[in-house]
């Protein structure tokens, strides 16, 4: 006999007065018999817009079986997505931070205004994990999260390619050192299918985190779209949902400070985006988990970067998901005393108790470096600060072998114009190219520049400029850049001040990102400067007056909470 769980926490018991909503319900193929039942939102973000979601809508049915399989009443409900390769380059970046926050509110509201029990979200591209992350947190209801899972690679020439390839390929074009049916080659293979970008980019990085974090299901993160482990894997998150209801276990109980130390240590060890900072602090504040910008760089420190995926490395998730997958390299991680094993887990479970069911990386793989011979002895992911970015940057040095750079400032507005600067070679060596009023107020969104730092790449200029911005990078973004400069320009930080020619250094080793001029003629350069006007229509004119700085996640919520 199933527990009568639906009468125990819901309102739709018995009575008179509840007819009403029992009649709506009637019409969409609710019974007498489930009202009994608790009640658990399927969450989908399938779209056509992107191959990260368009096998979505599949997954949530089986998720949906899943869940009536344990006993429970699902019922699917869609939100948005937007596809961050597709709008790079372009003004349509500017909507994809902001996407994040909306995910999250429209979950969490058909949560909250269909008094729904228990919550399955899937995600696939970047802003769906993070978006369905804090929509769990604000619910508070039992939920389970499962990706979409990443793409197969591409293959060109007899080798592995992805979407980074084609990006890279633009540079590789203005440089003439491809023509244009290679580059026409690279564009039509380079993604085959349904699936999240392959490498150890934002979505395969949050997804990653996410299962480290204990609220998604083992294996979840690895397994690959288009396969029957991904179908397997919303079967059972739908039960997983149930049985969490019946031991009473909330988003809360599972993502303590402990699990969210243990996601940025996962994170480090596969050398992740560096939007995972950026996600993990908005999640952090969604649940109230007292997480820092600070928190990065005391676990980066102790943390190896063991594992040689793309975009520095040589490989993609779904060769990761072939040796083992991420439950390996957990295993890994804390039989070396890497991560907290008694973390609760969305299993019941804790990460210890999953982790000694979870298989041994194979013997022989390539793919995770020994920790005798890593990558890094340290995490990839760094803050820094200095007067240019005194609340903090982030920067990948991963594959970097620049530790430290000084040049002139190239100063820009925007990215369009210091693309084209790039593109009509008028960029140098040594310089410091700086993207500003492309933060999350200024931008509005704070958008990502992919399309500019692998313009460089396939130019063979990612580590003889450096590239520094208060907006963002993709997760498949390398070379010498640095991002999420706080203050923003546009809230007057010292990026605002900076003219053309100012010398200014990046050193990774000393964790310092400053400027080559005195406080004093920083201030005589505030006096005269004057912030632009805030973005003033729709959701990117909401999303400017409301967001807070990069530092602390660029959340929409910080003056309630």
């Amino acid at each position: 006999m199933k527990k009568d769980l639906r009468i125990k926490s819901k309102v739709f018991s018995e009575g008179s007065m509840k007819a009403p909503n029992r009649a709506m319900l009637r019409a969409v193929g609710v019974s007498d018999e489930d009202f009994k039942k608790p009640m658990i939102g399927i969450a989908s973000t399938w779209s056509e817009v992107t191959p990260c979601n368009i096998h979505i809508n599949d997954l949530a049915a089986n998720a949906k079986e899943g869940a009536k399989e344990a006993g429970g009443v699902p019922l699917i409900f869609n939100t948005i997505t937007v596809s961050d390769g597709i709008s790079m380059g372009t003004q349509g970046m500017r909507y994809s931070l902001p996407s994040r926050d909306v995910i999250a509110d429209s979950i969490e509201t058909v949560v909250g205004a269909e008094n729904l029990d228990g919550l399955v979200a899937i995600g696939g591209c970047d802003k769906n994990i993070p978006g369905c992350m804090i929509a769990i947190a604000n619910s508070e209801v039992p939920a389970v999260f499962v990706y979409g899972g990443t793409i197969a690679p591409g293959s060109h020439n007899g080798k592995d390619i992805d979407i980074v390839s084609v990006f890279e390929g633009v540079g590789q074009h203005n440089n003439g050192n491809i023509d244009d049916g290679e580059l026409r080659s690279i564009e039509c293979h380079a993604c085959p299918g349904a699936g999240s970008c392959g490498g150890m980019y934002t979505a395969n990085t949050m997804a990653s985190a996410v299962e480290a974090m204990g609220m998604s299901l083992p294996g979840s993160s690895s397994n690959p779209a288009e396969t029957i482990n991904k179908v397997n894997d919303c079967v059972a998150a739908g039960k997983a949902v149930y049985h969490l209801l019946e031991k009473d276990i909330y988003p809360k109980d599972i993502m303590t400070k402990e699990a969210f130390e243990n996601a940025i240590t996962v994170v480090m060890a596969l050398g992740g985006s560096t939007n995972a900072i950026l996600h993990l602090l908005s999640i952090s504040h969604a649940i109230g988990v007292d997480l820092t910008i600070d928190d990065f760089n005391r676990i980066q420190e102790k943390t190896p970067h063991i594992a040689d995926l793309k975009p520095s490395g040589r490989f993609v998730m779904q060769d990761l998901h072939r040796v083992g997958g991420v439950q390996a390299v957990m295993k890994l991680l804390y039989e070396a005393g890497y991560l907290h094993g008694d973390c609760l887990t969305v299993t019941g479970k804790t990460v210890a108790e999953n982790l000694a069911e979870a298989p041994s990386l194979e013997e022989g793989q390539k793919v995770i470096m020994p920790f005798d011979n890593p990558k890094r002895i340290d995490g990839p992911l760094i803050v820094l600060k200095g007067n240019l970015s005194p609340t903090g940057a982030v920067a990948k040095v991963s594959g970097v072998k620049v530790k430290r750079h000084t040049g002139p400032a190239r100063v820009f507005d925007n990215e369009k114009e210091a693309t084209a600067a790039v593109m009509d070679n008028k960029i140098n060596d040594g310089d410091v190219i700086i993207i500003r009023y492309v933060g999350p107020k200024g931008g509005p969104g704070m958008p990502e520049m992919l399309s500019i730092s692998s313009i460089l790449v396939g130019k063979g200029m990612d580590e003889k400029v450096a590239l520094l911005t208060d907006g963002r990078f993709s997760g498949g973004t390398h070379g010498l850049v640095v991002g999420h400069i706080s203050p923003e320009a546009q809230d007057g930080g010292p990026i605002a001040l900076l003219k053309e020619g100012d010398l200014v250094t990046i050193d990774s080793d000393k964790k310092e990102i400053s400027c080559d001029v005195s406080e004093d003629e920083l201030e005589s350069r505030r006096k005269g400067w004057q912030a632009p006007a805030l973005y003033k229509k729709g959701v990117l004119g909401k999303y400017a007056h409301n967001v807070s700085c990069s530092s602390k996640g660029a959340i929409t919520d910080f003056l309630t909470k």
